[in-house]
């Protein structure tokens, strides 16, 4: 138990310190760094183009932007670009100079492969891109969403008497959670620990967590409990912390037939999820036209404006009419959506203003910063929140904030704080046993467990499904074979050790990169390639450093025996495999060192991730003498031993 407005004072002087130390890394982005750099760091596009400029359905002025020629060696960088994102403009005469930055920002209002769609401030700023060339685009510093956390901080500091401040002393262990008591329902499609959590849902006053470990179905589970709470309430909303993470639980929910109004553009763009978006939603009212037609007079009626003219009551009573249009259309919007979906931040949107809900369900909350839940949690009387809290955690740039606390999310707190208000799901349907064994002892008390349809799933007949090759420990059998046969001088002297890479100091293993790639190339061979291609079995490689997964892919790209597998394999970081599943997954630790150093390796949450991401076979290739400093990875190489030699 905690003093629940002492705790967040203390959050906020945290926040404080990752508003500081992104701010002033942005600030060196823009002064120091070339723009290859940001490039490669998917924080920029260069050169670019300015194209087709209009007003959206907002009456924002937008300007299309597209992305022109670049390396080939760029094209598999990840850009961060996305919805909501503010951006600067900036034109140079080379990539090598840091360029002059136009004085104002934009906003993200689209982006598909490499073309953006962005909100500019004013019809200047437009005509000053149109005149400029060698034009870039880079992210500009969120200041608005820091503003909306802090602010968020501050009503539930300073709440009393009422909803809010109850919900802040349940969060902090003050007050218990109170629950509503009926007889539970029967949910026959779902197992026993998801129809329980269903039912804790629909009995909870104030709040309950769903923790569902990888594979168990959590979005299943949570889709059920927001389609149950429906029958009991006229409208909710749900929240993520990613547009990705509202995508999907949207999707989801359409597909069960619940109206889904979206607040923000779409991430994963389709006809589909465009349709239940607030600006399509807009666009297709009977009203629009009109609307439309209003605004197109307004913009005129100031552009053709003479000297003496006296249209400011014309122009202000359009405006009225406009407001009034607006209004009527985004109210009966709202009439019509059982769900509001949006991200976390996206729920101070102005749309939602004076907007409440009954219920506020949290998808991915353990990786959601607390600061943002309480954006949304503003509007709410209770509050359901589902994710996994051992597993990937919130973006943290500061690393004295993070140690301090910032990166303990609400959904921990809550499960330390209130224990009875948590649903652990039990049955995963993922992972061959041997591959999900090692995860549930460790991470979740052995209480996860296989259903009977993937226990045993594997892509070959009696193979081991998780198997753990150390480079070093293959040379000296090998070499220890060649020294019996008598042929010392064939030895192999192949040197394993992580090499630094850049100013970040970025790890990266060749040698164990070629021996990721020789297995591979070697197991595809022992499937047999025509099989492997007409079931579309799919592989994952993945390492927690970024420059090991762009070597690992550019050697993918390079050669031949991979071309015809390349639409099957993905490399990607741990943070790019969140949420996704491959029937093979490779994981490439990297280090190896003579000093047992293992870095943000110690993240364990990270290579859990990594590691459930299997359905049928999990390769680890790591050092062993390295890497057994560490308690959880002697474990881990102690259990793969094990697991071998039983079967």
């Amino acid at each position: 138990m905690q003093n629940s407005t002492l705790y967040l004072q203390r959050l906020r002087s945290l926040l404080q310190m990752e508003y500081d130390a992104e701010k002033e890394e942005f600030r060196i982005q823009s002064e120091k760094m070339g723009i290859k750099r940001k490039i490669h760091r998917g924080i920029c596009w260069y050169p670019i183009e300015a194209g087709r400029s209009y007003y959206n359905s907002l009456n924002q002025l937008v300007v299309e932007i597209t992305r022109k020629e670049h390396d080939e060696a760029d094209e598999d960088i990840e850009h961060l670009f996305e919805y909501g994102k503010p951006v600067q403009f900036f034109n140079t005469p080379t990539a090598e100079e840091g360029g002059h930055y136009f004085p104002f920002s934009s906003t993200v209002s689209y982006v598909d492969g490499d073309r953006m769609v962005v909100t500019l401030p004013s019809s200047q700023a437009l005509i000053d891109l149109q005149n400029a060339d060698h034009l870039g685009v880079q992210l500009y510093f969120d200041e608005t969403s820091y503003k909306t956390m802090f602010h968020a901080l501050d009503d539930a500091i300073n709440a009393k008497n009422n909803r809010l401040a109850d919900l802040r002393d349940i969060f902090a262990g003050v007050q218990k959670p109170q629950k509503r008591t009926f007889a539970p329902m029967l949910f026959p499609w779902l197992n026993k620990t998801q129809e329980a959590a269903v039912n804790e849902v629909l009995w909870a006053k104030d709040v309950e967590v769903v923790h569902g470990p990888p594979g168990t179905g959590k979005t299943t589970t949570l889709v059920e409990a927001i389609y149950e709470t429906l029958h009991r309430e006229t409208q909710v909303m749900v929240c993520a912390q990613s547009n990705m993470a509202v995508d999907w639980i949207s999707e989801k929910l359409v597909d069960h037939g619940v109206p889904v109004l979206r607040i923000g553009n779409p991430s994963r763009v389709n006809d589909k999820m465009l349709s239940f978006t607030y600006e399509r939603k807009f666009e297709s009212h009977p009203d629009y036209p009109e609307l439309w037609s209003i605004r197109k007079t307004i913009r005129q009626m100031k552009e053709n404006r003479k000297r003496g003219d006296n249209i400011h009551q014309k122009i202000a009573r359009l405006r009225d009419r406009a407001q009034e249009i607006e209004m009527r259309i985004t109210a009966q919007l709202f009439d019509e959506a059982r769900v509001v979906a949006c991200t976390l931040v996206g729920s101070a949107n102005k749309v939602l203003v004076r907007q409440k809900f009954s219920t506020l369900f949290i998808d991915e909350a353990a990786q959601a910063l607390e600061p943002a839940c309480w954006i949304a949690i503003r509007r709410a009387s209770r509050v359901i929140l589902a994710g996994d809290h051992q597993q990937l955690p919130p973006t943290i740039k500061c690393y004295e904030a993070m140690k301090q606390g910032l990166g303990k999310t609400l959904m921990e707190r809550i499960v330390e704080n209130q224990p009875a208000a948590v649903t652990l799901l039990k049955v995963q349907y993922r992972m061959n046993d041997a591959i999900m064994q090692f995860s549930s002892d460790w991470f979740y008390g052995g209480q996860v467990e296989s259903d009977a349809s993937v226990k045993h799933r594997s892509v070959l007949d009696f193979e081991h499904p998780i198997q753990w090759i150390d480079g070093n420990e293959i040379q000296q059998q090998v070499n220890e074979e060649l020294e019996k046969q008598g042929t010392p001088d064939e030895k192999l002297d192949i040197d394993f050790t992580e090499q630094f890479i850049g100013e970040n100091h970025g790890r990266i293993n060749k040698a164990e990169a070629e021996l990721v790639l020789t297995t591979l190339r070697n197991y595809i061979e022992k499937i047999g390639k025509e099989r492997f291609l007409e079931e579309r079995l799919d592989v994952g490689i993945i390492s927690p450093y970024k420059v090991q997964t762009q070597y690992l892919r550019q050697q993918i790209r390079k050669r031949e025996e991979f071309r015809p597998f390349r639409q099957v394999i993905s490399v990607n970081t741990v943070d790019g495999f969140q949420g996704q599943e491959r029937d093979i997954i490779m994981i490439s630790l990297v280090r190896c060192n003579d000093s047992g150093q293992i870095g943000f390796l110690s993240d364990l949450r990270r290579m859990n991730v990594a590691m459930t991401r299997a359905r049928m076979k999990l390769i680890v290739f790591g050092d062993k003498a390295t890497l057994q400093h560490h308690a959880f990875y002697r474990k881990l190489i102690q259990y793969v031993e094990k697991t071998q030699e039983e079967s």
